[in-house]
């Protein structure tokens, strides 16, 4: 997709669509003001008719007439008091669910007499990318009959005189790089179970790298990771004919002498639960438990097409979770890369015991600025906060601002939850160090404190994205979050 800033104004320009944004105010900006006028009044007859209400993710799609624009598309943004981030990703989702469904190949959009609080135009050409991209993507690779693809291939933006030409192809190269990067972490999501194993995506870093000179990928098969006394992420894949990874892919973009920033991603390709076995219904999803990794991958994607003057180390640590005769039981005892021991009471309880061993390794090998895990870790999690928001804590206040910064420009939802001594005795065991779970009460928080106990000498927080890393039902699939959050909270600390 080609995306690029158009100074001039719309009249002076041709399309085969011309995308117009109207707030149920319907107040007709200068721009659309003049496709009103050379189409006959084609839009402000739909307005007098109340044909149109421009709510939040309408869209009426007119014959362009006398304009130099083949189709008219208008867009509802809802209410002007109202408009916000998810209101614009709405309409823009919708537009180009409209556009793909017609033989467009150019479109317009105009944002003239758009604006959102605190927001630039440049942002909002950005997220509009980011929005296009989204509604675009497509996983068939396992259909026999593909799905149409839209022949939409170039989409420009007409901001009237708000916007420089610096700030637009910022905006531009920084919106496809997080939609890339999205797009990659949900095809990993997506891809099956027996195709996208540890192996699997540890073919992938390779690939990575040998793309990329400023990334040197690292793996750490079984063997090794026994070698060091990993043996806590090991526990997961005892039971796999499917060999764990540890995946190191370090990207080199600032100083040799400077820290890295890390994020850990939770690999775990499927997750059958082991012996404390899943449900049957909806297992199928547990190919989805490794959406930490993915948007890791994803993640690492964007900033090696950005190319920021940073240090970034990713670490993914992948196993597959099933039950045979070598499986860990519950109650088995492990030790871990930092030496302390675990009583494990349930295997379903798992992306913890790969994720410490992982935390653990990056501290003592890469000496993080700042350490980041990411996880569809907890259930409790959903209940919590359901499908809109990622759930975060961690030990540094400072770290967890960023983050929920991070999350606020990328639109990509989190919110903090404590991290307080009080909830660490429901991890005690009898017979070990620790137990990994602490029972129903406060299940995402007592998982996070877990973790907090591998990562006492870093600064450090957790995402748990198990209510926001797929979608169930009839539009199954990976969302691809929180890679705009991660990405953008790399890019922040350049910036």
């Amino acid at each position: 997709m080609k995306y690029s800033l158009e100074k001039r104004t719309p009249e002076k320009q041709q399309s085969d669509c011309i995308v117009l944004p109207l707030f149920e105010d319907l107040q007709l900006s200068p721009e659309s003001s003049y496709i009103d006028q050379a189409s006959s009044q084609s839009i402000s007859t739909l307005i007098e008719r109340k044909d149109f209400d421009a709510k939040a993710g309408s869209t009426m799609l007119l014959d362009g007439n006398n304009t130099s624009h083949t189709r008219i598309l208008l867009i509802g943004l809802g209410k002007q008091d109202a408009f916000n981030a998810a209101t614009l990703k709405k309409s823009m989702v919708a537009a180009a669910n409209t556009i793909k469904k017609t033989q467009t190949k150019t479109a317009l959009v105009s944002f003239d007499g758009v604006s959102l609080k605190d927001c630039s135009q440049s942002w909002l050409m950005r997220f509009a990318i980011e929005a296009i991209n989204d509604s675009l993507y497509i996983f068939d690779d396992f259909k026999t009959t593909k799905a149409d693809k839209s022949e939409l291939n170039t989409v420009s933006f007409y901001c009237g005189d708000s916007i420089n030409s610096a700030e637009a192809e910022k905006a531009i190269s920084e919106g496809s790089a997080i939609a890339a990067g999205v797009s990659v972490a949900k095809t990993l999501g997506n891809l099956p179970g027996n195709i996208c194993t540890p192996t699997y995506l540890a073919t992938q870093a390779k690939e990575i790298a040998k793309n990329n000179s400023t990334v040197t990928t690292t793996i750490l098969d079984e063997e090794k990771m026994a070698a060091l006394g990993m043996h806590s992420l090991l526990s997961v894949s005892a039971g796999s004919e499917e060999p764990a990874h540890l995946i190191i892919m370090e990207y080199k973009g600032g100083k040799e002498s400077d820290k890295a920033h890390v994020l850990v991603g939770k690999g775990v390709t499927f997750d059958s639960g082991g012996i404390s076995l899943k449900p049957g219904e909806s297992m199928d999803e547990m190919k989805y438990d490794m959406c930490g990794a993915a948007s890791v991958f994803g993640t690492m994607t964007a900033i090696t097409s950005l190319k920021p003057n940073i240090n970034v180390t990713a670490i993914v640590a992948a196993a597959e979770n099933m039950p045979d005769g070598k499986a860990t039981k519950p109650g088995d005892i492990v030790s871990t890369l930092s030496g302390q021991t675990v009583e494990i009471l349930n295997t379903d309880a798992e992306g913890r015991l790969v994720l410490c061993d992982a935390l653990t390794y990056a501290e003592q090998n890469h000496n993080p600025a700042s350490i980041v895990d990411i996880a569809t870790l907890t259930g409790a999690c959903i209940i919590a906060l359901g499908h809109h928001t990622t759930g975060l804590l961690g030990n540094d206040d400072a770290l967890a601002d960023e983050l929920l910064s991070a999350s606020t420009e990328a639109a990509d939802k989190a919110w903090r939850l404590p991290l307080w001594d009080e909830y660490q005795p429901q991890l005690d065991s009898n017979f070990a160090d620790m137990q990994n779970i602490g029972g129903r009460p406060a299940g995402t928080i007592t998982a996070a404190c877990f973790l907090s106990r591998f990562a006492k000498k870093m600064k450090w927080a957790h995402l748990d994205i198990a209510g926001t890393a797929w979608v169930s039902g009839k539009n199954k699939g990976a969302t691809g979050r929180p890679v705009p959050m991660l990405t953008q909270y790399i890019l922040n600390k350049v910036n």
